[in-house]
């Protein structure tokens, strides 16, 4: 039998065999971890699921290669005890993203967390699409509250749990079921590289008076548009929108684009005047449902802090 620091080193690589391996090593230990804290419930399983996806993507910052076991059991306490603070109604943060922060200066380990993203996007997109759109919320983007996601999406937060319980469910049984199939290449120009391109380009189009002619390619005539859960309309309501915006002179800085198959998540910055500093909130998240590549639905939530102080905040 591997033991533990052979199968990390290798999964490290991107054999998600070898990741494959340590969870049904270290699952049972893990289960009985987040029992002790919740008893015998389904958020004991939510717990641990949850906790092996954020294992899956922070491997790589994991410093000591023969405790994993301690380690993975820290993370589902974390969880564990978040959901008790939640049931308790007390405002808290959410637990800890599962992408890791700035994956620093060193080409290695920039290479080990594409690997790993890579194979999760690739898993998530045989998820229906309103169970996809809300993990891709919750573990790739700021926009990770169940509050927040459920404006986004027009649903309920009990729903928003509900998706996320599904998706998380799959994708552990996908890791067992497939893991040995996984791609371990990782390609400069991945699908989410060329829609942060295709985006960027939208953007512009915005600031230069020409969304117009952009709405017409690439929203459907009958898209929907949903702002924060309540303002609904269709396509036209955008170019209200943009006019308030621009005419005030705001920028916009798009700083993440996150895609899995027809899904595609915009996070972006306002930069208001001088003259008017509070015109936008500081942030926006816009989520995408697309239809042979037309827009069908878009979503719309705003932030107050700017990307750096959510960091901070949890």
């Amino acid at each position: 039998m591997a033991p533990d620091e052979h199968l990390i080193r290798s999964a490290r690589a991107g054999d998600m065999t070898a990741f494959a391996l340590l969870v049904q090593r270290h699952q049972a230990s893990l289960r009985a971890t987040a029992i002790a804290v919740l008893g015998y419930t389904d958020d004991a399983d939510d717990a641990v699921q949850d906790a092996l996806l954020i294992a899956m993507q922070r491997l790589p910052d994991l410093r000591d290669v023969n405790g994993f076991g301690p380690w993975a059991k820290a993370i589902v306490r974390n969880n564990c005890r978040a959901q008790l603070r939640a049931r308790r109604a007390v405002p808290v943060p959410d637990p800890e993203p599962l992408l890791p922060p700035d994956p620093g200066p060193r080409p290695e380990d920039r290479l080990e967390r594409a690997v790993h993203r890579d194979w999760v996007r690739e898993a998530m997109a045989g998820l229906s699409a309103p169970v996809r759109e809300v993990m891709l919320l919750r573990y790739f983007s700021g926009v990770s509250s169940y509050r927040e996601i459920g404006q986004i999406c027009g649903i309920l937060p009990e729903t928003v749990g509900s998706r996320l319980r599904d998706g998380r469910r799959v994708l552990a049984k996908r890791l067992q079921e497939t893991a040995d199939q996984v791609r371990t290449d990782v390609r400069a120009d991945t699908a989410a590289s060329v829609w942060h391109r295709e985006s960027t380009q939208i953007l512009g189009a915005m600031t230069d008076g020409t969304f117009g002619r952009v709405l017409d390619d690439w929203y459907h005539p009958d898209a929907s548009i949903v702002v924060m859960g309540f303002l609904h309309g269709r396509r036209t309501l955008l170019l209200d929108m943009l006019d308030l915006t621009f005419s005030a002179d705001v920028k916009v800085r798009l700083h993440n684009t996150v895609a899995s198959k027809d899904v595609l998540l915009w996070e972006a910055d306002f930069l208001n005047p001088p003259s008017d500093p509070e015109h936008c909130p500081p942030t926006m998240a816009a989520l995408f449902t697309l239809d042979q590549g037309r827009v069908s639905r878009m979503g719309i939530t705003y932030g107050t802090h700017h990307p750096a102080d959510r960091t901070a905040d949890r």
